[in-house]
């Protein structure tokens, strides 16, 4: 179906890239594209319907039509978000004639036509990764500006010994200076993240296509694209690699903090991928919500790996089988359970086994052992088992010697019992012994939260033990039921070829079990993971790093981060300290342009991190915004920012400060934030105001949080300090 409005709405003052010999092309691709939009949504829907209102099934049948059904569902859902700006731009390989264009999705017509490429194919890679040094064979290369579903401007460049007499099929290009592309990177901010995929230059394209084996450290200053990096290499990967999909256990991508997951959220989805599990470090446990922060020096002794691994001899501690035997009364006869057949018992759990699943193991061992010494001819073994397993003597002393644990309360035993903290962490000294100590050990904190969370992985559920045995209890009765009625239809069956007999068989009786009973809900950030991407990990500490390390067994890491943003320092190389936590296969990149943050803004930022890290790893701008950095009072916040809000009918301001008291009487605004310095790291804001930057605090956290925060801006930078500190403020 042709369309019916030009997919072309440039402003009056570029006029000229609208001249037909420039455009006539791609209106003609567009039409294409739209009309296989169209049938390609409506083909979807149909088999998205039939899928639904199929027969339900069970087992395996039930998960392949549930993986189908999201597949088709985030299909149909990113081709009815973008329509016609899923293209981002084209290319034309040199010695040909026909452009080749770049989408989100591939897109193909009734007749098997290619009109899109997949932005993540290897077809696709010159046009982000092309550079006049390096054209990688490409002749011409166009970008396309979307606003509201339509172009609103596009940039062609040509890599050919004379660009001037350039020409693209249809024409010559529109060529101009790529200043005006990159002045196009300092647009308007939103809520959330902006589309960002149609402006991938080549040193991040490259990133973001390297191989996932082993760990990829990014390393960039602000505005570099770091975090656009980490969330399209997320994509890309479970594109690419097919050791990553979803169903080999997928990517988790973690974040600083919540404003920041909101501020991406849009990112993933707009490629095509929502299957990728976002969280905070806090998340991955239920007490990371609420968990407060801790005395620095307390907090210090928490952050070793070595307190997390005090975790396991505290569990071993309660898997100890009893010294002596005992005599297990039935009504049959006694039974001697010797000191050698609990340690028999316990040993049957594969190591790694969480202890509150493997106390169900334990017990079923105990139970053969003991039916083991009877003659089960005498007395049928069932009974046997029953009567083990009812018997108060024996239940009293399993439980003593293997109870159920709930890691909070292992956890807190650490903070609440000296000498069990002193037993499971031994190199501890009396001093630091005592600072770990508290009144309200559950009152969790943020440092707490590694050596909960690996509590939490080395017990399992407590309650797992009781839900597969009454799971299992559950599916013996569907199969006696089953049995019952197979037999009864067998007994009725009078054909000639006897054909209900074939429900006797075993695969047809795995067919009609419904075997989802077994199946309990699985904690969705409790991994494995195939890959695991981390932003501002120069946070992390070395017990954070324990966090993700177990959720990533394959070591596949991406890390993103810029040891200057460190608030507590990082005096180390990445190599040296990653290798420190347990990941040894470790490949370093950098990011040095900042294409975000204008240079009169750095030109104020660089100064600051420079004075606490002479050494750090300050990014070179390449863009300008022609507005100066404003020193002034406090007192002009308010007539600041509403002067701001009504001269810019687009954009998202603001005010940065360590202290909101007096604040409150800001501007109402849907466009005006407020936010602490620590919050303000990975996210961007056209106008941002700092609030007595002084009282950010002192040494290298007080530095670094002054930097972050300035280097947020992507136009303007006004500083506003009280009255009592104005004077002498240049």
């Amino acid at each position: 179906m042709p369309l019916t409005t030009s997919a072309f709405n440039l402003p009056e003052h570029l006029a000229p890239k609208a001249d037909p010999a420039l455009i006539a092309a791609d209106e003609q691709h567009f039409a294409a594209i739209a009309e296989s939009l169209e049938q390609t949504i409506s083909e979807l829907s149909d088999q998205l319907d039939a899928i639904r209102k199929a027969p339900s099934r069970f087992g395996q049948e039930a998960v392949e039509k549930d993986v189908e059904t999201r597949r088709l569902t985030g299909r149909l859902r990113a081709l009815r978000r973008f329509g016609l700006d899923l293209c981002l731009g084209r290319v034309v390989p040199a010695g040909d004639t026909e452009p080749l264009y770049i989408g989100r999705l591939g897109l193909t017509d009734s007749d098997g036509r290619r009109l899109l490429v997949d932005w993540r194919s290897p077809a696709a890679e010159p046009f982000f990764g092309a550079t006049h040094a390096n054209p990688m064979g490409l002749a011409a290369r166009r970008r396309y500006r979307w606003t509201r579903g339509r172009i609103t401007d596009y940039w062609d460049e040509a890599f050919t010994a004379d660009p001037a007499t350039a020409e693209l099929p249809g024409g010559t290009a529109a060529l101009e200076d790529l200043s005006a592309f990159i002045a196009s990177l300092g647009s308007s901010r939103s809520a959330r993240m902006r589309d960002v995929l149609g402006t991938i230059q080549a040193d991040q394209d490259a990133i973001i296509r390297a191989s996932s084996r082993g760990a990829l450290v990014v390393d960039g200053g602000p505005g570099t694209g770091k975090t656009v990096v980490a969330l399209h290499r997320a994509a890309y990967l479970l594109y690419a690699d097919p050791r990553l999909g979803h169903r080999r256990g997928g990517v988790l991508f973690v974040g600083p903090h919540r404003p920041f997951l909101a501020y991406v959220a849009d990112v993933l989805p707009s490629l095509g991928e929502e299957g990728v599990q976002t969280c905070t470090l806090r998340d991955l446990v239920p007490e990371g919500a609420d968990a407060a922060l801790e005395d620095n020096e307390v907090a210090g002794l928490k952050s070793s790996a070595n307190l997390v691994k005090a975790i396991e001899p505290a569990v071993r501690f309660y898997e100890s089988p009893p010294k002596e035997g005992m005599e297990v009364e039935t009504p049959w006869a006694d039974v001697w359970l010797s000191a050698d057949d609990w340690s028999e018992a316990f040993d049957v759990p594969t190591p790694g086994t969480p202890h509150n699943e493997a106390r169900e193991e334990v017990w079923e061992e105990l139970l053969t052992i003991l039916v083991d010494k009877f003659d089960t001819d005498e007395v049928p073994e069932n009974l046997l088992r029953r009567s083990f397993a009812q018997n108060p003597d024996l239940v009293e002393a399993f439980s003593r010697a293997w109870p159920l644990l709930h890691y909070t309360d292992l956890v807190a035993d650490l903070w609440r019992v000296p000498a069990y903290l002193r037993l499971c962490a031994p190199w501890l000294s009396a001093d630091e012994l005592g600072k770990l100590q508290r009144s309200e050990p559950n009152a969790w904190t943020v440092s707490d939260l590694p050596l909960l969370d690996a509590a939490r992985q080395r017990l399992g559920d407590p309650e797992a033990s009781k839900r597969r045995r009454r799971q299992k209890a559950e599916a013996a009765a569907e199969r006696e039921l089953m049995d019952r009625v197979v037999e009864d239809l067998v007994a009725a069956d009078d054909s000639e070829m006897l054909v209900m007999s074939m429900l006797r068989g075993e695969d047809m009786q795995e067919k009609l079990m419904d075997d989802s009973v077994l199946i309990a809900d699985p904690d969705q950030l409790a991994g494995p993971f195939a890959h695991v991407v981390v932003d501002e990990a120069q946070e992390l500490t070395d017990a954070q790093w324990q966090m993700l390390l177990q959720r990533c067994p394959s070591r596949s890491f991406t890390i993103v981060g810029d040891r200057a943003q460190a608030r507590h320092g990082f005096t180390e190389s990445w190599q040296e300290r990653l290798e420190r936590v347990g990941l040894s296969n470790v490949n370093l990149t950098h990011l040095s342009i900042n294409y975000r943050t204008p240079e009169e803004v750095m030109a104020e930022a660089e100064p600051v991190i420079k004075a606490a890290l002479p050494d750090a790893n300050v990014p070179t701008s390449i863009r300008s915004s022609d507005l100066p950095v404003i020193h002034g009072s406090v007192a002009d916040l308010d007539s600041i920012l509403t002067t701001w809000l009504d001269a810019h009918a687009e954009g998202i301001a603001c005010v940065i400060s360590k202290n909101d008291a007096g604040h409150s009487s800001l501007p109402a605004s849907p466009r005006l934030r407020l936010l602490a310095p620590e919050l303000s790291k990975g996210l961007e804001f056209d106008l941002v105001v700092l609030i007595d930057p002084e009282d950010f605090g002192t040494g290298i956290e007080g530095a670094v949080d002054r930097y972050v925060a300035m280097t947020r801006a992507t136009q303007q930078l006004i500083i506003l300090t009280t009255a009592e500190r104005t004077h002498g403020t240049r």
